[in-house]
């Protein structure tokens, strides 16, 4: 839109199916978002109107509510529920607090789909061969792109926690500074595109898939997360003695009876199981552990004050609005059900069948058409069109023919 359109207050429209768009670029039927396929309104968040200082000419960003010509919020919308969420803690005078750990990948320009990877040739000449994990000068070689991207962040106001270089080769990671959900989404949001932009300006490419390279640690986008009194701003994970309360255990007893209905919407590509396929540090589990990397809900060491639960299932490719509302909304629904945990888990363990979670795309697209609880949630509506979506996503994936399939397949006799 242009500047003065904007400023006019001019109304943006976009036809409702948009919203169930998969990633190929098709529609699900129109039933899934209502066969007429009228408009919604594009509504710009005033909080959210950023100036990108990465771009030669003049531009700005909106982040915007997408709500029905009625006024109310749309049922497809994942920035609504989100919303939604935040409401039914309101109601309870609770304030949910989080922060997202988001790791990315910085890769030379891939232009054949069919070759791997690589490292970029940093300013020193050289590929990284992976032995930088957690090196205080790990990204030398990509200085100038890491110096735009804190100076963008700086103009957007995108205040950062810590920045590290991460496990895999020319893997990072950021931890944004925690406070109000609906916040820490918007801005996980803008940085994954503040990424790809600067990095397309320094010639590379910035890839936010759950597990981009073999062989090497996916990519995650933990959700940490923890409750206050709205009239005290006290955390009500923690007593006045420093101890954990019940509403502490109904949260994870709650976030355990939605993990395994949610999958797909915490993981929610076919290439996001490729990163929970090795458990350690990618846990595929619903179970919890004080400080257990290898549990898919960990406590980390902390403060009585800063008590929180962290979900370590979504991966760095699933949408900060969608996994952020439904680790919130399972917890909701452990409080307000007073939903008791397992108990806690340490050291080596085995899965429970029963805190098991689905290990592919398919799997856990069947579990989600069926929650009840999902439907009760986030609406029938919203459940349904996302399967569908995703579902036609997993018929392109199963359309082509792999190279480990032909290598590995075709001399079998």
């Amino acid at each position: 839109m242009t500047a003065e359109g904007f400023l006019e207050g001019r109304r943006l429209q976009m036809a409702r199916g948009v919203l169930l768009q998969c990633i190929m670029g098709g529609y699900p039927a129109a039933r899934f978002y209502g066969s007429d396929d009228g408009d919604l309104a594009l509504v710009p968040d005033p909080a959210h109107i950023h100036r990108l200082p990465w771009s030669d000419e003049p531009r700005a960003f909106a982040i915007c509510d997408a709500d029905e010509l009625s006024g109310e919020s749309s049922h497809l919308s994942t920035r609504g529920q989100l919303k939604a969420v935040i409401a039914r803690y309101t109601a309870l005078g609770l304030a949910p607090v989080v922060a997202t750990e988001l790791e990315f990948f910085v890769f030379a320009p891939n232009t054949d789909p069919t070759q791997p990877f690589l490292p970029p040739v940093g300013v020193d000449g050289r590929r990284e061969e992976g032995h930088s994990a957690f090196s205080v000068s790990s990204n030398n070689g990509l200085r100038p792109f890491f110096r735009e991207v804190y100076e963008c962040m700086a103009a957007l106001g995108l205040p950062r926690d810590t920045f590290m270089h991460e496990m895999g080769v020319s893997q990072f990671e950021i931890n944004l500074l925690h406070g109000d959900p609906l916040l820490l989404a918007d801005q996980t949001f803008l940085f994954k595109h503040l990424l790809k932009e600067v990095a397309l300006k320094h010639g590379l490419t910035v890839v936010c898939m759950a597990k981009p390279l073999a062989h090497t640690p996916g990519s995650s986008m933990h959700i940490h997360q923890s409750l206050v009194d709205i009239g005290t701003g006290r955390n009500v994970f923690s007593d006045e003695a420093g101890q954990p309360t019940a509403t502490f255990r109904h949260f994870i007893g709650g976030q355990q009876a939605g993990m395994a209905d949610f999958t797909a919407l915490f993981a929610p590509n076919v290439n996001s199981y490729q990163r929970l396929c090795h458990p350690f540090a990618s846990p595929n589990n619903a179970c919890w552990s004080h400080d257990n990397r290898a549990a898919g809900l960990r406590i980390p060491a902390s403060s009585p004050a800063a008590r929180r639960v962290e979900n370590r299932l979504p991966g760095a490719d699933a949408n900060p609005y969608l996994a952020i509302a439904a680790s919130l909304a399972a917890g909701w629904y452990g409080i307000v059900n007073q939903l008791e945990p397992s108990e806690p888990i340490q050291g080596e363990f085995e899965v429970p069948d029963n805190l098991s979670l689905p290990c592919t795309l398919h799997a856990a697209l069947e579990r989600l058409k069926r929650s009840q609880l999902a439907k009760e949630l986030f609406g029938k509506e919203f459940i349904e069109g996302y399967v569908a979506s995703k579902t036609m996503e997993l018929t392109s994936f199963f359309d082509e023919i792999t190279p480990w399939e032909r290598r590995v397949l075709a001399a079998q006799a």
